[in-house]
C-alpha cells in the first residue's frame, strides 16, 4: 500500500477543537502537508497564535471562532468556509469535553454540555461536511477522534456520562459507514480512538499531581503529536482503502488507581 497525502494538497480540511492538544497537533500536521485548514474552536486568540506559528508553511491555517455546542455556530462556520475557502474535503471531529461529576448525584448542565459537544456537535459538523462533499462531488474523509473510553468503561472517578458519549461516537461512526456504503458513496469514515493523551481534557487537579507527572515521564501517557501522525496515516491511504477503526495508546498505561 502506497501512503501519500498528495491528493489532499491545496484542499480544505476542517478541524474542530483546534485551539489546543490533539486538535492543534492535527491542524499543524495538515498545514505542513499543504492543506487549507479551517481551525474551529472557541478561543480565537489561541487559533490566531497557531496561525502565526504556521505562517510560511506549505499550507495555511484559518481561525474560525466556533462553539461546537451550538448548532448556529457550526452552521455559520461551514457557511464561511464554503464562501471563503471552497469545498470541504476532510473533517476531523476532534472537539470533546469532560466534566467532573457523578451519575448518582450529577450536575445536569455538565451532562448536557458533554452530550452537546461530544455527540450532537460531532453529528451536526459531520452532516454539514457530507452535504458539502456530496454537493461538490468530493470523495472526502471524516475522522472522529474518539477514545478508548468509547470501547470500554474506565474505572476513573468522575467520568459520569463521558464514556457514554464516546460509546455513542463509536456507534455513530459505524452507522455512518453503513449509510455511506448503502448509498455507494466513496466518502471515508475513520473512528480513531486514543488512549490517555496529555491534553487539557485531563483535570488540572490531576495534571498537577506528582503521580501524573510520573506518568508523563514514564511515557505512560502519550503526546498529541502521536494522534496527529495516526490521522495523517488514515488520510494517506489510497482512495479505495479505508481505515475503519484505529486505536493508538501507550505500550504501558497508567491504572489511575
Amino acid at each position: 500500500m502506497v501512503l501519500s497525502m498528495d491528493r489532499w494538497i491545496g484542499k480544505v480540511a476542517v478541524v474542530t477543537g483546534a485551539s489546543s492538544g490533539i486538535g492543534a497537533a492535527i491542524a499543524e500536521a495538515l498545514v505542513e502537508k499543504g492543506l487549507k485548514v479551517a481551525a474551529l474552536a472557541r478561543r480565537k486568540d489561541r487559533l490566531e497564535a497557531l496561525a502565526k506559528k504556521l505562517s510560511g508553511k506549505k499550507g495555511k491555517l484559518y481561525p474560525v471562532k466556533t462553539d461546537v455546542s451550538k448548532e448556529e455556530d457550526i452552521l455559520n462556520a461551514f457557511k464561511w468556509i464554503k464562501e471563503n475557502l471552497g469545498p470541504v474535503h476532510i473533517l476531523v471531529n476532534n472537539a470533546g469535553v469532560g466534566g467532573h461529576t457523578t451519575l448518582a448525584d450529577g450536575d445536569t448542565e455538565i451532562w448536557k454540555n458533554i452530550i452537546n459537544v461530544n455527540v450532537l456537535g460531532l453529528s451536526i459538523a459531520t452532516r454539514e461536511a457530507i452535504r458539502d462533499m456530496k454537493a461538490n462531488n468530493v470523495d472526502g474523509h471524516i475522522i472522529h477522534i474518539n477514545s478508548i473510553a468509547g470501547h470500554q468503561v474506565i474505572d476513573f472517578p468522575g467520568l459520569n456520562v463521558y464514556p457514554a458519549s464516546k460509546f455513542a461516537v463509536t456507534a455513530l461512526a459505524e452507522t455512518l459507514r453503513l449509510e455511506l456504503l448503502n448509498s455507494k458513496s466513496k466518502i471515508k469514515i475513520t473512528n480513531l480512538s486514543p488512549g490517555p493523551v496529555d491534553t487539557e481534557i485531563i483535570p488540572d487537579s490531576f495534571r498537577n499531581t506528582e503521580q501524573f507527572k510520573g506518568y508523563i515521564q514514564d511515557k505512560m501517557i502519550i503526546e498529541p503529536e502521536n494522534i496527529a501522525d495516526a490521522t495523517i496515516y488514515a488520510l494517506s491511504t489510497p482512495p479505495h482503502v479505508q481505515i475503519q477503526e484505529l486505536t493508538v495508546r501507550a505500550v504501558i498505561e497508567p491504572t489511575f488507581k
